[in-house]
């Protein structure tokens, strides 16, 4: 654990960015309050760690693994045309990736997400019916 790290402390700010779904095998599972890519998760990895590489063996498999399977409820649920995959963490130095549904009329696709667009924000109903929605499929 990292006390400066938004991921291990899970501060105000991680709220303020994200909603916790569930947890998984070793990841943690959030939605991203920014919805300009409907559907837009992240899956953190539960201990701190920083690069991919950091992980080995087991840990490694079971964190793919995760990925994979909030990935695959994506797909079920939103019906993307793909996921794009973020591994980025300049800024934030906790593994997490970000998984972001990309449509054919949506924003961006054929090309780069944007990280925060700060364009699209929910009513509290709709984020507790996709977070319902989600937390059902993962379990």
């Amino acid at each position: 654990m990292n006390n400066d790290c938004l991921y291990c402390n899970k501060n105000q700010t991680q709220k303020d960015l994200m909603i916790e779904i569930c947890d998984l095998k070793v990841s943690t599972v959030f939605l991203f309050r920014e919805q300009t890519y409907h559907g837009r998760c992240i899956v953190a990895y539960k201990d701190h760690a920083t690069e991919l590489y950091e992980l080995e063996g087991e840990a490694l498999l079971a964190y793919m693994e995760d990925v994979n399977k909030v990935a695959k409820v994506m797909k079920e649920l939103f019906n993307p045309v793909k996921v794009n995959y973020g591994a980025y963490s300049d800024k934030l130095p906790h593994l997490h990736f970000h998984l972001i549904p990309k449509y054919p009329d949506g924003p961006d696709f054929g090309g780069t997400f944007t990280m925060n667009p700060q364009k699209v924000y929910l009513s509290d109903e709709e984020y507790k019916e996709m977070v319902i929605s989600i937390k059902s499929k993962l379990k």
